[in-house]
C-alpha cells in the first residue's frame, strides 16, 4: 500500500514516531515498546535523528528492524541540515537498498548554538528543496512533510507559512503530519486554511501524550506550541505525584483523540518519545477507525 493510500476515505491511517536510543538498553527497550504499540495496527512506524544528523545511520538500523521484525511500513526523517546534496543523495540511496519505503522530509532546526538555519555549501535551504529531490531522483518513496497549526517559529505569519506547506505539496509531499498541539480548534483552523489553499493531501494531525509537567514545558517551549491553562493547572496539582499526572495526560489526550476521530481526520500521527504507556492507554479508551 502506499502511503497516500492509507488515509484515503474508508481507511484511517495511524502512527507512530520514534527517536533512536543513546544505549543498547535504551535499543532493547525501543523494541519492547514497539512489540506493544504493534498491537494497533499502525500503517507506517516512522524515525528521527539527533540534532546535525548525528544518528543518521542508526535511524536507518532502527527502521530496518522494524520493518523486518513487525512487518510494518516505515519512514526515515531525512533533513538538510549539516549535509550537501551529494550526501542526502547518499542516504537516500542506502535507503533504498534497504527497502525504507518512505521519508519524512524536513528542513531541520538550527544547529545548536546558531539562531538562524544557514545551509552547507551544496546543500539545501528548504524543505521543499529537499522534497523535490526526492520526487525527482527517488519517486519510489513516499514523502511526509511537516505543518504547524500554530504556524512555524520562524515564519514570518501564517501566510507565509501556509505558502511554505502548498509549496513543500506542490513540489510532490504525499501527506502532511502536523507538530504536535493542545487545542483542537487550532488544528480545525488549520486544516481548514489548507483546504481553502488548495491543499488535497491529507492532514494527519501529530499528538503527544503529555505525562510530565516539567518535560512538555520544554518541548513546546523549543516548538511554540501553547498548552490550555486548565490542562497546566490540572498537571500542576500532581505535581508531586508522576502518576497522577500520567493519568492527566491520558485522560486529556483520550479527549482530544476522540473529538479529532469524530471530525473525520485521516489518521493521527503519535509522537511516543519511545515509550508505549500514554499511547498504549489512549488508543484502548477510543474506538480507532479500521
Amino acid at each position: 500500500m502506499t502511503l497516500a493510500a492509507a488515509y484515503t476515505p474508508g481507511r484511517f491511517g495511524l502512527s507512530f514516531e520514534l527517536f533512536p536510543p543513546k544505549t543498547l538498553q535504551g535499543d532493547t527497550n525501543l523494541m519492547k515498546h514497539v512489540a506493544e504499540l504493534v498491537q494497533f495496527r499502525p500503517h507506517l512506524i516512522t524515525c528521527t535523528y539527533g540534532a546535525g544528523g548525528s544518528t543518521r545511520h542508526k535511524t536507518l538500523d532502527i527502521v530496518t528492524r522494524v520493518r523486518e521484525r513487525f512487518g510494518c511500513q516505515v519512514a526515515s526523517h531525512l533533513t538538510c541540515v549539516g549535509s550537501t546534496v551529494a550526501e542526502l543523495r547518499a542516504y537516500l540511496e542506502e535507503a533504498k537498498r534497504r527497502g525504507i519505503e518512505n521519508i519524512v522530509a524536513l528542513r531541520g532546526d538550527p544547529p545548536k548554538g546558531q539562531k538562524q538555519f544557514q545551509p552547507v555549501d551544496g546543500g539545501l535551504s528548504y524543505a521543499s528543496q529537499l522534497v523535490t529531490l526526492i520526487r525527482g531522483s527517488y519517486p519510489q518513496f513516499g514523502i511526509v512533510v511537516a505543518g504547524y497549526p500554530e504556524t512555524h517559529r520562524e515564519a514570518p505569519s501564517a501566510d507565509v507559512d501556509l505558502e511554505n506547506l502548498c509549496h513543500k505539496v506542490e513540489c510532490g509531499a504525499d501527506v502532511v503530519v502536523t507538530q504536535l498541539f493542545y487545542n483542537n480548534d487550532d488544528f480545525f483552523r488549520f486544516r481548514d486554511r489548507c483546504a481553502s489553499a488548495g491543499i488535497r493531501v491529507p492532514i494527519v494531525p501529530g499528538l503527544l501524550p503529555v505525562t510530565d509537567l516539567a518535560q512538555i514545558q520544554r518541548i513546546t517551549s523549543l516548538c511554540g506550541a501553547t498548552l490550555p491553562r486548565s490542562f497546566i493547572e490540572s498537571l500542576s496539582a500532581e505535581a508531586d505525584n508522576s502518576q497522577g499526572q500520567f493519568e492527566v495526560g491520558v485522560e486529556f489526550a483520550t479527549r482530544q483523540t476522540r473529538q479529532l476521530i469524530v471530525a473525520g481526520v485521516p489518521g493521527i500521527h503519535f509522537y511516543v518519545l519511545n515509550k508505549s504507556q500514554a499511547t498504549t492507554r489512549v488508543l484502548r479508551n477510543v474506538d480507532i477507525p479500521q
